[in-house]
């Protein structure tokens, strides 16, 4: 994809501004709501996702587009989850599906070194690359390949969920963004609406039906917290690691368990993998100094393969609801079913009033 200055009324100009290629690896810029989110639960509530990935009918406008490339659109969104417009939306802006005669869209490279219907870097191609008519090539010139592997870019970078980021991520120009957005909108029948998910989703509010008033509080508090930053050894309320977070949600409630991942993991009752509720803690081979029978990084369980987890610091959000189930997963532990913490809530539970 080669960024250009977006002149509002020509989609395709004449020669491009400077582009700044696809990237696979994000490059942090400052702090925007598109790129990183808003705050946690408290500060804007949760965004509705469930429909992020619907794919819309035709508008008039939608029959401009070669009917080649509509079906390739509509196959990649179906295939991806991504509305079918916001690819079409793209391959508007970047070579008007195609049909655009300058350097780099059939054959060659522009200036920039981007080539194709979608505009790849070689590169950025070979990372994403699809096989879209199984014809054992992946190539950045035929858009039954160019298509989709634009498709599962964007995915990669948090579509449709968080499909302004993704666009971001395409091209990283804010003009450009709302460029494919505004096509996107042309060619969708109906009205159609960006979901931006800010890291706190609506779906993930949702608990087990048996979960305890404990565990609930515990995970409302760790809930709470989504979209705020991780920093490791941060012990809120700003800012958190993975172990923090965990400490301070159980100590809402009156119960103590250790700082550090190192200390957690022997603290709880081990459990076995498949048997793990709501409230219990996720370990994980990953972080520094860790090792399989010494995990350093941790979550909480919330339901089956969802856990609230501070991530890491550039991960965005950085605390989120994330699946667990993952080849770094090492076990399971249950606090509450340490001696320690049964007597403590014993006690807690016999101090609240009655009735």
């Amino acid at each position: 994809m080669n960024r250009r200055y977006v002149l509002a009324a020509v989609a395709l100009g004449g020669a491009a501004a400077l582009f700044v290629a696809l990237l696979v690896v994000p490059v942090l810029f400052g702090a925007s709501q598109f790129m990183f989110g808003g705050g946690g639960a408290g500060s804007g509530g949760c965004v509705d996702t469930s429909k992020a990935g619907a794919q819309p009918g035709e508008a008039a406008d939608a029959r401009s587009i070669p009917a080649n490339y509509l079906a390739l659109y509509k196959k990649a969104g179906e295939d991806y989850g991504i509305p079918w417009n916001v690819l079409a939306g793209i391959g508007k802006v970047e070579t008007s599906h195609g049909t655009s005669k300058l350097p780099g869209v059939s054959s060659g490279e522009n200036y920039a070194g981007a080539g194709g219907p979608m505009q790849f870097l070689e590169a950025t191609f070979r990372a994403f690359a699809v096989d879209g008519n199984n014809d054992k090539k992946k190539d950045r010139y035929n858009p039954e390949d160019a298509i989709p592997s634009a498709a599962r870019y964007l995915k990669h970078n948090g579509a449709p969920q968080r499909m302004r980021t993704a666009l971001f991520m395409y091209n990283h120009s804010w003009d450009y963004v709302n460029l494919v957005l505004s096509w996107a909108k042309r060619y969708a029948a109906g009205e159609f609406n960006v979901v931006q998910s800010n890291g706190v989703e609506c779906s993930d509010d949702q608990l087990p039906s048996n979960v305890g008033g404990v565990v609930q509080r515990i995970i409302s508090f760790a809930m709470a917290q989504r979209g705020k930053p991780y920093v490791f050894g941060a012990n809120g309320p700003d800012a958190w690691d993975c172990s923090s977070l965990v400490q301070a949600a159980y100590r809402t409630v009156g119960l103590g368990i250790p700082r550090t991942t190192f200390e957690q993991w022997p603290f709880g009752k081990r459990i076995p993998k498949g048997q793990e509720q709501a409230g219990d803690l996720v370990f994980f081979n990953s972080g520094p100094g860790t090792r399989a029978d010494s995990p350093g990084h941790v979550g909480m369980v919330i339901a089956d393969n969802k856990m609230i987890v501070a991530r890491c610091s550039r991960c965005r959000p950085a605390i989120t609801v994330t699946p667990y189930k993952r080849s770094d997963w090492i076990g399971v532990t249950r606090p509450l079913a340490n001696p320690a913490l049964k007597n403590r809530l014993a006690q807690l539970t016999a101090q609240q009033p009655a009735g």
